[in-house]
């Protein structure tokens, strides 16, 4: 056991390969100092209550004032929730955190009379204070967006009674995060040397890649023993968190609790019905990939850890962090100079916490507010997946940079609906910048397929979840209980239907739903599927040469909150009301699986 490769502790990583987080808090007594602070001030809020509905300049005092706390408390989350996930067991972070999700649950509380006071405002008043008085003119779209759910607001007494619930209401889902990133621990398993790893979340994704099908498989097992062992346990949280997405959409007089979520975007649950329908009539296309993997890889049977092994076999890229650095300002350079800038600014400014760790959080993500940097967390591996999730979370990045550097306050953040569509879109540039790049067959294919498998892991895949997702909601609000065994029957269902007779649905894949983070986020998968389709559109118009195109890119990015998202898509080229974006997204596959069908036999 003494060659047994261990995750570095937070204290043995290369500094500059970690975040800087001291641009926020020049240290954790800095951030006590600021707390305190906040706290001082959240109390002070109450004194507001009562007082908007006396004049415009009444009205433009208390949201400022409260703006003048939000703004803080934001930044205090964000260092809280950094410097948590950077070593999950540390705990001081875990201090920081859980006494700053409380503060945001006593702030909630204390503004929770705001909506509701406002929503009794007579709307032929707030109309005629919005035209007459300029200085509540900048918030004129804001006022909208709360005043179009006036029918879904409850009373100041009952809405202050949900928001002070929002610690109980939330302990599901923090329970499955301490669960899946801190406490579930995996055994030690063979890597593609030959030698032994402890099995974690990053090596699982690395592994599950492997040329070797013993790796995979042995991988797949024991990752998926250990979420069996704790199947009902995680069965329980599950069932938690969509009890309370349901009981908060029932309380809110809300049809479902799809409709909630997906109505604080101002997004038609249409959009959501179109998607799953475009997907399940292009299933073939998923059917006829996998069947070709099978083909290339001649194994006698296909299995659910065959998926993401490279058809091509060993991978002729890899790259360490500096080339993948390197690579992406190459491949990012077509938006421009101005762009280019601000991912350069990002690495050089330590926004990025780069290795794995011993309790680091699992994945990768963007993460900042108005005063702060997008920092971005990630997991790296040496290969061309973490290239793309780089570029795939400076997408996100960049979208916020230039949100909070356009925007005022009010509007210097975006909707969940159009989070994923600039982070895709980088993807797909990527994507293209490679092809055209690289001239050996191998290396075409290798990104063809893993354009394919990106594709597949995006629009299918993401669209499965989301259905699962939708299902689970809608069987609770009909009184089914969601057990271990009920939820694991009809995920193995729904798999077979997606991938179709030529790969073998394992037994371990009915418990993948026990590991999938996103199924506790309120409806934001399907967003992954409805943001790649769109950024496969903005992403041709943007390599089309056509300044005006790249200029109408770029504009979306800055536009923040300052328009509904479908508007702002729209502006951008993209109308996601219609199911063109869809069919442009399937015809797209499609032509890269002929492509890639025919670079095959060449090989």
């Amino acid at each position: 056991m003494a060659d047994v490769k261990q995750l570095p502790t937070r204290d043995q990583v290369d500094p500059k390969l970690t975040w800087d987080l001291t641009p926020i808090y020049q240290d954790d007594q800095a951030f006590s100092q600021a707390f305190d602070t906040v706290m001082t001030q959240i109390d002070g809020l109450s004194k507001l209550e009562g007082q908007l509905a006396h004049s415009s300049k009444a009205l433009l005092t208390v949201i400022q004032t409260i703006m003048a706390t939000i703004r803080p408390a934001e930044k205090l989350y964000v260092y809280a929730s950094l410097k948590h996930d950077q070593d999950t067991t540390n705990a001081a972070n875990q201090n920081l955190s859980g006494k700053t999700q409380s503060m945001l649950t006593k702030l909630e509380s204390n503004i929770a009379w705001f909506e509701p006071e406002l929503l009794a405002v007579d709307p032929a008043t707030l109309d005629d204070w919005i035209k007459t008085d300029a200085d509540l003119k900048p918030y004129e779209h804001y006022l909208r967006t709360i005043t179009d759910e006036r029918a879904h607001v409850l009373t100041p007494a009952a809405e202050k009674l949900l928001a002070q619930a929002g610690d109980a209401l939330s302990a599901s889902s923090n329970t499955f995060d301490v669960l899946n990133d801190a406490d579930l621990e995996f055994p030690v398993v063979e890597d593609n040397d030959g030698g032994t790893v402890q099995l974690s979340q990053g090596v699982y994704d690395q592994l599950i890649q492997s040329t070797k099908p013993e790796v995979r498989q042995m991988a797949f097992k024991q990752l998926y023993a250990v979420y069996h062992q704790f199947r009902h346990t995680l069965a329980a949280t599950l069932s938690g968190n969509v009890k309370t997405h349901n009981f908060e959409a029932s309380v809110h007089h809300y049809d479902d609790a799809r409709q909630a979520a997906m109505s604080g975007n101002h997004i038609p649950t249409s959009v959501f019905d179109a998607l799953v329908t475009s997907v399940n009539d292009h299933l073939p296309l998923l059917h006829r990939y996998v069947a070709l993997r099978k083909q290339i890889l001649k194994l006698p049977e296909l299995h659910m850890y065959d998926l993401y092994t490279p058809i091509t076999g060993e991978p002729q890229l890899s790259y360490t962090f500096d080339e993948a650095k390197a690579e992406a300002l190459k491949a990012l350079a077509v938006l421009g100079p101005d762009y280019i800038s601000h991912v350069k600014t990002a690495f050089d400014s330590r926004w990025i916490d780069v290795v794995e760790n011993k309790g680091k959080r699992s994945g990768a993500y963007s993460s900042g507010m108005y005063d702060t940097a997008p920092y971005i967390l990630l997991n790296w591996q040496d290969n061309l997946e973490s290239l793309f999730t780089l570029v795939h979370e400076m997408g996100h990045s960049m979208h916020s940079y230039y949100t909070t550097h356009n925007q005022p306050y009010q509007y210097g953040d975006y909707s969940i609906f159009v989070a994923e569509i600039a982070s895709t879109t980088n993807e797909t540039l990527l994507t293209d910048y490679l092809l055209k790049t690289y001239s050996d067959k191998q290396v075409q294919a290798f990104v063809l397929n893993h354009y394919l498998d990106g594709f597949k892991g995006t629009v299918f895949r993401q669209t499965q979840f989301a259905e699962f997702e939708h299902f689970i909601h809608e069987q609770d609000a009909a009184g089914q209980p969601l057990t271990a065994e009920y939820l694991s029957q009809h995920y193995l269902e729904l798999n077979q239907k997606y991938y179709g007779d030529a790969v073998i649905s394992d037994p371990e894949i009915a418990d993948e739903w026990a590991r999938i983070p996103h199924f506790y986020y309120n409806y934001y998968v399907y967003q992954y599927a409805t943001g790649f389709a769109a950024a496969n559109t903005l992403a041709q118009r943007i390599t089309s040469g056509d300044d005006s195109k790249r200029a109408a890119y770029l504009n979306y990015l800055k536009s923040g909150s300052s328009d509904y998202p479908i508007n702002v898509m729209r502006k951008a080229g993209v109308d996601m009301t219609q199911t063109d974006y869809l069919d442009q997204a399937f015809a797209e596959f499609e032509k890269r699986l002929n492509q890639f069908e025919k670079l095959a036999k060449t090989m």
